[in-house]
């Protein structure tokens, strides 16, 4: 298996990439293939595909953000089960992620992660994938060290048309085991700047954010 990054729309498996997206993720979740290519010349962005016998089983898409040493995981997709392909992405992950800190001198605090809550999601069938299955990514993200924050938490659609996604929650996985709580501002600061690029977001995303300016810290629970 092959962990390859992919940098343009224009490569073959971008196209294969955003129809596994399609077909696991709900729309709103899913970014319009024609404005993929400037975030992907980002180099603070990391897309790579799993590819395998030339088709790709499996994606992973996260960044770094420099200022607030920290990470996050976009998403993680897994096409195929009895490949391997979870660990996989996890292990290439993580190296291309300590290869970064020390390239760009980042001491990274930790990384931060949506998911899922499966006693909300009610109507998703992540396209038949039974690895893709609420309940089974939550527990892999526990299993590896994620924390829920305890605050409600609402997503802006990817769409842009303004709508309020409110079955996800927000975690976050410290690379430090001193850290079970995180400041507020802090979280506020990282929401902010990672949707900065969405311009129509729903006035609860406003509300959640001005609640957050009000709070200290913010608790990491258990998934």
């Amino acid at each position: 298996m092959e962990y390859k990054q992919i940098k343009t729309t224009k490569d073959p498996l971008f196209t294969k990439l955003h129809n596994l997206m399609k077909e696991v993720f709900p729309p709103e979740e899913v970014l319009e293939f024609d404005l993929w290519e400037v975030p992907l010349q980002d180099p603070s962005i990391r897309v790579f595909a799993a590819v395998h016998e030339g088709e790709v089983v499996g994606v992973t898409e996260y960044r770094y953000i420099k200022e607030l040493r920290v990470a996050m995981t976009d998403f993680t997709i897994i096409a195929k089960e009895g490949l391997g392909i979870g660990p996989f992405l996890a292990e290439k992950r993580q190296e291309d992620l300590i290869q970064l800190a020390k390239d760009n001198q980042i001491d990274l605090i930790g990384m931060f992660a949506e998911i899922y809550d499966p006693y909300r999601v009610k109507n998703h069938s992540f396209g038949g994938i039974k690895v893709m299955d609420p309940f089974v990514r939550r527990e892999v993200l526990s299993h590896l060290g994620y924390k829920r924050l305890d605050f409600p938490y609402v997503h802006p659609a990817w769409t842009n048309e303004g709508e309020a996604v409110t079955d996800l929650d927000l975690s976050f996985l410290p690379f430090k085991k001193t850290i079970d709580t995180l400041k507020a501002d802090f979280v506020q600061e990282f929401i902010t700047t990672y949707y900065e690029i969405l311009s129509n977001k729903p006035a609860a995303w406003h509300s959640m954010i001005a609640d957050l300016n009000k709070r200290e810290e913010i608790s990491l629970l258990p998934l």
